[in-house]
């Protein structure tokens, strides 16, 4: 094929394809343009997740009607003259391609009113091409209509999710501006439903409330240390860092200067936290943007005071003179660079960090006049799991330890027995050992391992016990899951109502962010199965009335929040492929954990339970539940052989 100059029908619908992915795209333009224009209400409105329709309307100082058809020409913008602006970019907008862009893949109808004109002017656009502008009535601000998204591009609309995540993706966007401008009021009405609205007087505590609920925002502190429910205006809450000098120097300056940022925020206790790093927000020049490095730098701050797999909630804000950030990196200005990209990172961890050492002090471990463990007042981590902690564990524990590994399941025919009464069944026939062939509960079932003897426990984390072929070491943890798994899938092949659930005297609140709402409304019969009630109760907030039995002690909500992170991440999944996956998250929060010491009673019956399972050799991840050492490789090792 010879070299050809593109067509501007096809060069369109290509640079239109780097601006413009999905509904949020186009609302996140238009937000912007907003922002711009001094809007101080924005109001969007969407339509089967804003493939049908988006409005966005705002009341802003509106466009002159003589510049409106103007504004649909690529790259026209009122944000900067010459290529010396570029260097210090004050605005969102700049690039003067995201009408254009919209326009090419939808029809979009623009009406508008300047301040200082008496009346509005309406022009349409479909595919890239104009109508002539027509005299409206309407007050003053802007009103884009975009309607049939990629309507001409058939092949994008096959990319787009659901309805309900595309909406989730759009509540998404409005709350992160909601964030980074709590003065100014955004809503988001979808399907004709208000599923948003910030009140716009400028506090950011509120809208945190919103976002997280009231408990959330408690454990939310500012980066000066204040907690977020105190009295203190935004403005209070600056930190500024110094580049001159070392970054970790504080002041109370109010004017980032050319060397400096300032950082303010609020970031979550130790005790808030979440799955992923997904409720990590960090805003540059109230810019938001998806930065690896600061999103680092907070969680590197967190270093030892939360659980491996576990991050934290933060709204972090960097103002930087715009001459030391670049955003012109990508089309969809998300992206940036910094010219002094390690101070930065340094100055984000600084503040974080300071802030969470004098909210919440790291736990000292010590020894007390006993001689025992101590722990700080409040700590409630799990007992030491490694071979040096074995002896504090064990002084710590007092007594014989019993650790209530019981699964309160019902009993039905063909269910497998919960450790409650094979527990009993084993302390009343002293003599009941393995054999060949086990029944339960009418149910006769073939060992799919040898009969084993437990010797004991070691590490506070493996069950040692003795078969006819040597050594085994069970991993207490994964046989756990194994056995649960089994328990709860058995129960679903027999067509049963579901699971053993408790009922919460008083429901739980559970938010899962605009992103995830979607998912989770979408698979609440597939909670239920699995011994959840889920109900909605408006925005991105559910109300947990039950939990499965299992789940007793346990933290509901964070596996809830396991789940609904999940749902986001497996999209293809369905049916019982779902169901299976949340029943193997729901064991995994359920099984007895590594650090836990066992009786005698609990470690026999945890090896009977798992000699009946169907796979007893791997967790339902596919991890190990045991390794084997025979008696011949023992012999080598001692060297008798």
């Amino acid at each position: 094929m010879p070299i050809q100059i593109l067509v501007p029908e096809v060069a369109s619908k290509i640079a239109a394809g780097e601006v413009v992915e999905r509904p949020s795209n186009v609302v996140k333009e238009l937000l912007e343009n907003s922002i711009d224009a001094g809007a101080t209400e924005v109001r969007v409105e969407a339509r089967e997740g804003g493939r049908r329709l988006l409005r966005v309307v705002d009341n802003g100082h509106g466009i002159p009607a003589d510049e409106i058809p103007l504004a649909f020409e690529r790259h026209a913008t009122s944000k900067l003259n010459t290529v010396d602006d570029l260097n210090h970019i004050a605005t969102f907008g700049f690039r003067g391609e995201a009408l254009y862009s919209i326009a090419a893949v939808s029809q979009v109808t623009l009406t508008s009113r300047h301040y200082e004109q008496p009346f509005a002017t309406s022009i349409r656009v479909e595919g890239g091409v104009a109508q002539a502008p027509t005299r409206a009535g309407a007050p003053i601000g802007t009103t884009v209509t975009v309607e049939n998204l990629f309507y001409n591009v058939p092949a994008r609309q096959k990319f787009l999710r659901t309805a309900a995540t595309e909406s989730g993706q759009i509540a998404a966007i409005i709350q992160h501006y909601a964030l980074a401008y709590p003065e100014r009021r955004f809503s988001f009405v979808n399907d004709g439903r208000l599923v948003f609205q910030s009140t716009g007087n400028g506090d950011l505590r509120d809208v945190l409330i919103m976002l997280y609920g009231r408990d959330n925002a408690q454990q939310m502190v500012s980066l000066t240390g204040v907690a977020a429910s105190s009295a203190h205006s935004l403005d209070n809450l600056a930190l500024d860092v110094d580049f001159r000098s070392d970054a970790s120097t504080v002041s109370t300056s109010t004017t980032p200067s050319q060397t400096g940022a300032h950082v303010r925020g609020y970031v979550s206790l130790p005790s808030l936290t979440r799955a992923n790093r997904s409720a990590i927000d960090i805003f540059v020049n109230r810019r938001y943007v998806e930065d690896r490095s600061l999103t680092h730098a907070v969680v590197q701050a967190y270093h030892t005071l939360l659980p491996v797999g576990r991050y934290p909630v933060a709204v972090v804000f960097v103002d930087i003179d715009p001459s030391q950030v670049d955003v012109n990196v990508h089309p969809q200005k998300t992206q940036v660079r910094f010219v002094e990209e390690r101070r930065v990172f340094s100055a984000v961890q600084k503040a974080v960090r300071r802030t969470l050492i004098n909210a919440a002090p790291i736990p000292d471990l010590g020894i007390d006049e006993d001689g025992r463990l101590a722990r700080a007042a409040g700590e409630t981590a799990e007992l030491p799991s490694g071979w040096a902690s074995r002896r504090e564990a064990i002084l710590s524990a007092g007594d014989q330890p019993h650790f209530d590994i019981v699964v309160p399941a019902p009993q039905p025919t063909g269910v497998l027995p919960s450790f409650a009464t094979a527990a009993t069944a084993s302390a009343n026939a002293p003599d009941a050992s393995p054999v060949n062939k086990r029944t339960t509960t009418g149910v006769t079932s073939v060992p799919k391992l040898p009969p084993l003897r437990v010797v004991g426990q070691i590490g506070a984390m493996y069950i040692v016990a003795e078969g006819p072929e040597g050594l085994f070491l069970i991993d207490q943890h994964a046989a756990h899951e194994r056995i649960l798994y089994e328990q709860y899938m058995l129960q679903r092949a027999n067509n049963q109502t579901g699971v053993a659930r408790q009922h919460l005297l008083q429901p739980l609140t559970l938010h899962v962010g605009a992103r995830l709402t979607g998912q989770v409304a979408a698979h609440l019969n597939a909670l239920q199965h699995i011994g959840f009630e889920v109900e909605a109760f408006g925005g991105d907030t559910f109300l947990v009335r039950a939990v499965p039995s299992v789940l007793a002690g346990e933290d509901p909500l964070r596996t809830l929040e396991e789940i609904a992170t999940t749902l986001s991440e497996r999209r293809n999944l369905v049916g019982e492929e779902i169901e299976a996956d949340l029943v193997k998250m729901v064991c995994k929060r359920a099984a007895i954990k590594a650090g836990q010491l066992l009786s005698d009673i609990e470690m026999q019956e945890l090896v009977r339970q798992l000699e009946l399972c169907q796979s007893p050799r791997t967790c339902p991840h596919g991890r190990p539940t045991m390794i084997q050492l025979s008696a011949t490789e023992l012999e080598k090792a001692f060297g008798r052989i």
